[in-house]
């Protein structure tokens, strides 16, 4: 006969088992955390130059996520190392390959919010 002590603890180990097989088989998922960082030269960042009500702003960005611009109308940006979509003012979303640089002489978008995927 099997005592109460050896039972709890083979449960014990069957619960952890289950939860160990559990926690390495469920997909992880990316994290979300788009950061405003400090442009370094020779770094791949993404790096928007942009301006609003007279101001003027050169910006980089790094990691996966999305963000606000907050209406901000963007003159250049180069992508660096990052898939970039940005959605306008219209409603519209444009996506951006890394390793390109645009220029906006003209018509700059106005940008209400940027994603790196």
């Amino acid at each position: 006969m099997i005592s109460k002590t050896t039972r709890a603890a083979r449960s014990m180990a069957v619960a952890f088992a289950a939860a160990a097989t559990f926690t390495m088989t469920m997909p992880t998922s990316n994290a979300f955390a788009i950061d405003h960082v400090a442009c370094r030269g020779g770094e791949n960042f993404l790096k928007i130059w942009s301006h609003s009500d007279g101001r003027e702003s050169v910006d980089c960005y790094a990691n996966r996520g999305k963000t606000s611009f907050g209406g901000w109308w963007i003159d250049k940006i180069s992508t660096g190392n990052n898939d970039l979509i940005y959605y306008d003012a219209n409603g519209d979303s444009v996506k951006i390959e890394r390793w390109h640089e645009i220029s906006f002489p003209n018509r700059p978008p106005k940008v209400n919010a940027i994603e790196i995927l």
